[in-house]
């Protein structure tokens, strides 16, 4: 049986966000749409990575705007963006964690992913109606 760790450090939240992204870009709903707009999946896994780190061991590192970055994705699929996308994003992120770690941080981990997919879903659901 695989002993699963803590997350505590930056190689943690890295090899979670590979791990991660790596099901997603597979996935046959879900990966078309990532697919289809990341073209260099190299430095997004980087900048993913300075995300989760700045969200999980506070590191401030993501300087980013996800709101704005979820509402231009929305956009470049034709406003298709639903709330399903979102609960398929976070079924293999909980699985992803639930695979390979365990403790606090990976609790906090699915407790932030859950509430960011419900906030960045409703700035998408309000930005449409503003623009349209």
């Amino acid at each position: 049986m695989l002993l699963k760790s803590e997350i505590k450090e930056r190689k943690d939240v890295n090899l979670l966000v590979v791990s991660f992204y790596a099901k997603i870009r597979e996935h046959q709903i879900l990966g078309p749409i990532f697919n289809g707009i990341i073209k260099d999946w190299d430095s997004h896994l980087e900048l993913l990575t300075d995300f989760w780190e700045s969200q999980l061991l506070l590191k401030r590192k993501y300087l980013g705007n996800p709101i704005a970055v979820h509402q231009e994705v929305d956009k470049k699929m034709n406003h298709n963006i639903t709330p399903e996308h979102f609960g398929l994003w976070l079924n293999e992120w909980f699985a992803t964690i639930d695979e390979l770690f365990e403790g606090e941080v990976a609790s906090i981990a699915k407790n932030r992913a859950q509430k960011m997919s419900t906030m960045l879903y409703m700035n998408i659901y309000q930005h449409r109606a503003r623009t349209s």
